[in-house]
């Protein structure tokens, strides 16, 4: 509140003065009045002061202020509302509660991939299916009469499906290959004659929506960053404070003070496992550490070699399935490559769990440096299958009669945007089978035997553990692949919306049912730091084989929206032509040269040198405040110091008062680190009883008269000039 001095000398005086300065200061200032660190009855009084004399505010300036309180106040309560009403908040915070934090990220970051597929599903249906229904692209015209004889005496195969069993056809997306799922059904007319061209929106879709992604992953993945890299690697969180401050004091339910112990719980063990560990590795010799370097680099190697072996094995299956196409095993030769990939991405997580349990990391070192494995274990499989099917269907690095003719193997592969939607579709389509045989044949039964019998054995085998590293490392997968089908299967983020949909609940039966906690907990905010770069990994290796075959592969001559073109991305230069003025299309010339790229890298190397100076400028400032909060703990033990200093002593049988031996012997004599505080005895000259001669003089005898104390000379505070 403001404060009505009294004309008094004195202190007080200068303390009206100081607070005068003070009024003068906030009325001159131009800071918003809610960022003052004030009671609202001042705030007020400021408000009124910021005023000019004999000058009102206008009922306009009232009403605008009234206003735009009442906007925020409703866009915050739209806020609350949406959050309320928020996707799986309830069982969010259920398996949080339960289970931790950490394995709730893996369901917040199942949540967050539901998302961009919507967002994905709905940019593309707004851009290129709806105005393809409207415009009422023409039929198609009759197949392109390929010229050529193929060797063996094979010919170009039509696109029909072979067998007639629907199920089959489902499952290898043959029945689906006449409808806009695919590549081949989406048609248009000449770019002169339309008004929208359906072929730009098709093209430039993918890369909006894989922008979009990009820019969503990375905002996500600033906002999980972990503390330690702001406060550095020693820092770490006092326990008191989240012993004092975890309960929610507006908890009335019991089952929701239930799964708010297990959290605080959870919460305590990751603290001390993370503590424990950290004093371990810190008690280390330098023998001991050198030795475990040699364990980590031989079971990384060991890691490696397996990795190698894992994606050699993809290669030959998928090229030994596209090569024996025409087998009487076909069927099941279309879903070899899928399975190869997924017994691989089974069995590779479970030896890269048991060698990293190996080496004694922390929690979330193991989590992380598991997840890393097999991340690498199961992107590298992804490419080396995108890489062995592109040599197959676009002959990249083969030789052969159709390929020099017309930049892809024609002969077995008539539509090859098709053939390659197809295998997505199948990679898509085996996951989520996987995902539900291993909840409803594998983990069910075996919670049930492990509840029906007792023994040795089944007490061994117990429940599944929910491992959070293999879950992400399938949902990585899982999104890597439909980005990689935009092109070839607009519609694909939509099956694979309905299938993250369902995995929730899958994974959120098997989690609450049939898993047990795992004994190793681990904090959410690295794990979910690292969940986004993963998905970051995935994103850049769907969008390099993307724009591979935008910019330099042969369209299929005979079907798709880009049959007369030798490039898809030839439409772009065409449309530029037909439809964009002179002046523009030099524009546009100028912006694609070297004219252009150095000015423009001269303007990026500026503001990169500005971005370092201003966060060098900000390290700087961060030290200068941590400096300055060392000096206001000085201040306040000198404080202290005189308060205990002009306290009165106790008489006799009193209670011990700050001068008593017993308080002096246990009152902490250094609060600052490395040092003693000031008015603290200095250990080396004074013993560990009281002090004899205090900052302000000798003490005088007890039960004798007390003389006034000096006064305590205060601590200057460093200026912003000498600070460094």
């Amino acid at each position: 509140m403001l404060r009505q001095w009294s004309g008094q000398p004195g202190p007080e005086a200068e303390g009206e003065e100081l607070w005068g300065q003070e009024m003068e200061r906030l009325c001159s200032s131009r800071a918003p009045v809610r960022t003052l660190p004030y009671a609202m009855v001042d705030k007020r009084v400021i408000l009124q002061l910021r005023e000019p004399e004999g000058v009102q505010s206008s009922c306009w300036e009232r009403w605008r202020r009234r206003r735009r309180t009442a906007g925020r106040r409703f866009w915050e309560a739209v806020r609350q509302l949406a959050q309320g009403f928020g996707l799986w908040e309830g069982a969010l915070y259920q398996i949080g509660g339960l289970f931790g934090t950490g394995i709730q990220s893996y369901f917040t970051f199942l949540r967050f991939l539901l998302l961009l597929n919507l967002l994905t599903l709905l940019l593309t249906a707004s851009f290129v299916l709806l105005p393809l229904i409207w415009l009422r692209v023409p039929a198609p015209g009759p197949a392109l009469n390929l010229t050529f004889q193929c060797p063996g005496g094979h010919q170009p195969q039509p696109g029909l499906p072979k067998f007639h069993n629907q199920l089959w056809n489902v499952l290898t997306g043959r029945a689906f290959d006449n409808t806009y799922l695919f590549y081949g059904t989406y048609r248009a007319g000449p770019e002169s004659s339309s008004v929208y061209s359906i072929r730009l929106a098709y093209l430039l879709s993918p890369l909006a929506c894989l922008l979009l992604c990009f820019c969503g992953t990375l905002q996500r993945m600033v906002k999980g960053l972990p503390q330690r890299l702001f406060l550095g690697q020693e820092y770490r969180t006092p326990v008191s404070a989240k012993v004092f401050s975890s309960w929610d004091f507006c908890i009335h339910g019991w089952e929701a003070a239930t799964i708010k112990k297990h959290e605080i719980s959870n919460e305590f063990k990751v603290e001390l496992e993370e503590g424990r560990l950290f004093q371990l590795m810190q008690q280390q010799s330098r023998a001991q550490r050198v030795c475990h370097l040699l364990t980590y680099l031989r079971v990384n190697v060991l890691i490696g070699l397996l990795v190698v072996g894992a994606i050699s094995a993809i290669y030959w299956a998928t090229k030994y399935s596209q090569d024996n196409k025409e087998e009487s095993l076909f069927v099941l030769l279309q879903y070899l490559p899928p399975g190869v990939i997924a017994l691989v991405n089974f069995l590779g997580p479970l030896l890269f769990v048991f060698l990293v349990q190996l080496e004694n990391y922390p929690p979330n070192t193991e989590v992380n440096l598991t997840l890393l494995w097999c991340v690498i274990l199961k992107l590298c499989s992804l490419g080396m299958f995108s890489f062995s099917l592109g040599q197959t269907v676009l002959c990249i690095g083969r030789n052969k009669t159709s390929c020099e003719s017309f930049g892809y193997n024609a002969c077995d592969y008539q539509c090859w945007e098709n053939s390659v939607g197809e295998e997505l579709y199948k990679l898509s389509i085996f996951n989520f089978l996987l995902t539900v045989a291993f909840a409803f044949l594998v983990s069910l039964p075996r919670r049930l035997l492990v509840e029906r019998f007792s023994g040795r054995f089944w007490s061994w085998l117990d429940r599944e553990e929910f491992l959070v590293p293999k879950n992400v490392l399938d949902l990585v997968a899982g999104q890597t692949v439909t980005w990689m089908g935009l092109f070839y299967c607009p519609l694909l983020p939509l099956l694979n919306s309905v299938f993250i949909f369902l995995t929730f609940y899958i994974k959120k039966y098997t989690l609450l049912r049939n898993s047990r906690a795992s004994p190793r907990l681990f904090r959410a905010s690295s794990s979910t730091f690292f969940f986004q770069l993963v998905l970051l990994l995935g994103l850049l290796l769907a969008a390099m084989p993307l724009a591979y075959v935008i910019s330099s592969t042969h369209s299929s001559w005979d079907c798709g929206l880009f049959s007369n073109y030798s490039a898809p991305w030839q439409v772009v230069p065409e449309l530029v032509a037909l439809r964009l003025p002179l002046a523009s299309q030099r524009a546009l010339h100028y912006l694609g040269s070297h004219a252009f790229s150095f000015p423009l890298l001269i303007l990026l190397s500026l503001v990169l040198t500005v971005c370092v100076s201003q966060s060098q400028a900000n390290t700087r400032a961060i030290q200068g405040l941590r400096k300055q909060l060392v000096w206001q703990v000085k201040e306040k033990w000198h404080l202290v110091e005189d308060l205990s200093r002009l306290l009165p002593e106790p008489g006799p049988g009193g209670f011990p008062g700050f001068e008593s031996p017993r308080f002096q012997a246990s009152r902490p004599r250094s609060f600052c680190p490395g040092f003693p505080c000031p008015g603290s005895p200095d250990p080396r000259s004074h013993g560990p009883g009281p002090s004899p001669v205090g900052a302000a003089g000798p003490r005088p005898p007890r039960g004798g008269p007390r003389s006034a104390p000096t006064p305590a000379c205060r601590f200057r505070f460093s200026s912003a000039a000498e600070m460094p």
